[in-house]
Order: C-alpha cells, then sequence, then structure tokens
C-alpha cells in the first residue's frame, strides 16, 4: 500500500461471478452478454435505474483528479485510429478531467466539452499512472476498466484500493477480475448493500505470502 497523498483506486462493476463484461463485446452490446441488452443495463443497472439509492458511489466515479482506461473500455474501434472515435459519453464526457487511454497505436490528445480530454498513451501502465499522478496532484488516480486495465494494475502492485460494485447475478464467461493476479491481501474497509448492488471497497496490502 502506497503513503503517497493520491491513491490510486481501482473502480469495477463485475457480476456475482466475477465479470465485468461478458462475451460478444461490440459496438451495439460494449458490455456483451452481461444479463441485460449488453448496454451495461445488468451490471449496470444500479447506476441506471437507482441513481438516486447509490448518489455517494457515483459521485465518488467523478471525484478522481485523473482517470485511467483501457482501449476496449474507450471503445469499440481496434487496431490503428481508422475512423472518429471519441468515447462512449458524447461531446460532454462524465469525467471532466484528463483521462489516459492505454492503447498500441499513438493519437494526438482529444480535449472535450467539461474539461475532459482524453490522452493516449502507448508506452505502458506505468508511463500512464506517472502521467496521471502528475494531473491529479493530490488528487485521487482512478482506474477505470475494463477488467483486464485492473488486472495489470493489480499484478504490478500499482493499486492503494479496490472499489468493488457487486450486481446480483452471474454472467458465466467474459472478461473476469484478478484474471492472472497472483493472490493478495486485501484489507475490508467499507461495505454497503443496495436494492441492486453491493459496494465494498478493499485496500491492497499486497501479494499474500505463505
Amino acid at each position: 500500500m502506497s503513503d503517497r497523498t493520491g491513491k490510486v483506486v481501482c473502480d469495477l462493476t463485475v457480476s456475482a461471478d466475477g465479470y465485468g463484461a461478458g462475451l460478444h463485446q461490440s459496438e451495439e452490446r460494449p458490455f456483451g452478454d452481461d444479463g441485460g441488452d449488453g448496454s451495461g443495463a445488468g451490471l449496470h443497472a444500479w447506476m441506471f435505474d437507482t441513481p438516486d439509492e447509490n448518489r455517494a458511489e457515483i459521485d465518488l466515479l467523478a471525484g478522481a483528479g485523473a482517470f485511467i482506461m483501457g482501449r476496449n473500455m474507450f471503445g469499440p474501434v481496434r487496431g490503428a485510429w481508422d475512423r472518429p472515435w471519441n468515447g462512449w459519453w458524447g461531446e460532454n464526457p462524465p469525467f471532466h478531467a484528463p483521462v489516459f487511454v492505454l492503447t498500441h497505436h499513438a493519437r494526438e490528445p482529444q480535449p472535450m466539452a467539461g474539461g475532459t480530454t482524453f490522452h493516449f498513451v502507448t508506452d505502458g501502465i506505468e508511463s500512464a499512472l506517472a502521467q496521471a499522478r502528475a494531473a491529479a496532484g493530490a488528487g485521487e488516480v482512478l482506474v477505470h476498466g475494463g477488467a483486464t486495465t485492473i488486472n495489470q494494475y493489480l499484478a504490478a502492485g500499482l493499486a492503494d484500493e479496490l472499489r468493488l460494485h457487486i450486481a446480483p447475478l452471474t454472467i458465466g464467461a467474459g472478461t473476469r477480475l484478478f484474471e492472472g493476479v497472483p493472490p493478495l491481501r486485501l484489507e475490508q474497509a467499507t461495505s454497503r448493500a443496495a436494492s441492486l448492488v453491493t459496494h465494498v471497497t478493499y485496500r491492497v496490502l499486497g501479494e499474500a505470502t505463505g
């Protein structure tokens, strides 16, 4: 666990069996077979259907000083940037802060309305984190997904906290949290049950030994 002022927090909605997205993801179904229509309405019903009940957790998502996400979370475009794509969130994304997108294909920063600028990082997770820390100052850096990106940060020992929003459904296959991550020691910090989700925050203490 870090002693830095600004925490590095991984935040993800998962099914009860640990999946952050189902199989068959596409532009029309960004979360694939997620227990709903693939738009996120299955896993993320707690955000869309009961936002008032979960206002504190939604506000935490928007409260970071900088964000990191994988390219698959940013959008469905693969390979070279051969078509315009500025994310799923319209002209005014909800981040209102710098967002660092992990990719293998260089692209100029993309400023958006409301203070969000997408920066495209081609030299790995540690570079993205260094840039995000510099942008966030003393603020929180939030690794916003998907599960594959969060697994990389957990495996590298770069996360201070893990915030999970556990939806009461199973998916059975897809992109799974902790895939390829060594056993970790976690300390439960908070938990709260709501009608469509259970919110749990863990402190990441490091790799489990023995």
